[in-house]
């Protein structure tokens, strides 16, 4: 293979991707990957606002993107999300689901109103996503990456409902890829290590010592470092690929 032809691995020029999640952290640095490999991005989270901010700051850095304010708590909003992609673009290449909800309560004293609150946005919604996604999804470069976390194969007493939502997400996602392999659809997912967002930086600073003393490197990684992996996953690149959880943590889950 030469040059071109490993350029063409990654490009993902006339492709469109939804991003959930994406107007900060991990969202928003894999959306501008996608910007500049060449796709039209959706952005989506809860804030119109939020939405807005991003989108225009992916048009600044020479990207086709739109912003449509969804909860993924809310079926009729991910309908809302996969028309609004099809009216403006026509159709949906790659679904990312990143948008998470990292609510936490001690294992003993949960409340209906907050595992209903997790499990919607964590698990719940990025399924039905998918499924209404995927009559618009463009064979053969469709794919679904859904973003889980080292959570999913460790003990996480403190973010049990969350840990949990993301193993079973975890789970759908090798159901979705054996399913969806006949039509043309690849499902993986991504399970990054501490990363260095707003959910990691909203705890105390011996927290996020800790945090970045648990891998083999030492340190928190930052949301860029999600990107490869992310493309590799949806892009041709990854296109023997599916049914797979790539493990992006610095070392963390050996241990």
């Amino acid at each position: 293979m030469d040059r071109a032809g490993l350029d063409r691995l990654f490009d993902m020029s006339g492709r469109v991707v939804i991003v959930t999640g994406g107007t900060r952290g991990i969202g928003l640095a894999l959306a501008e990957g996608f910007v500049a490999s060449g796709a039209s991005v959706v952005v989506a989270s809860r804030k119109a606002d939020a939405c807005q901010r991003a989108a225009e700051h992916l048009r600044g850095l020479g990207g086709t993107a739109i912003g449509v304010p969804t909860h993924m708590g809310d079926v009729d909003q991910l309908q809302r999300l996969v028309d609004r992609t099809v009216e403006e673009f026509g159709a949906i290449d790659v679904v990312v689901n990143n948008a998470a909800n990292a609510l936490a309560q001690p294992l003993g004293a949960f409340t209906t109103d907050a595992w209903a609150k997790s499990f919607d946005v964590n698990l719940r919604g990025p399924v039905f996503l998918v499924q209404q996604a995927l009559p618009f999804l463009r064979r053969p470069t469709a794919a679904v990456l859904n973003v889980v976390s080292v959570g999913a194969f460790i003990f996480s007493p403190d973010v049990a409902m969350y840990a949990a939502g993301k193993a079973a997400l975890m789970s759908f996602t090798r159901s979705m890829a054996a399913a969806f392999a006949p039509l043309g659809v690849r499902v993986n997912a991504l399970a990054p290590g501490s990363v260095d967002t707003d959910m990691v930086r909203g705890n105390p600073v011996e927290f996020q010592d800790l945090l970045a003393g648990a891998s083999f490197q030492k340190r928190i990684a930052s949301p860029d470092e999600m990107v490869g992996p992310a493309l590799l996953l949806c892009s041709d690149a990854g296109s023997f690929i599916t049914g797979q959880v790539l493990i992006a943590d610095g070392g963390m889950t050996p241990r």
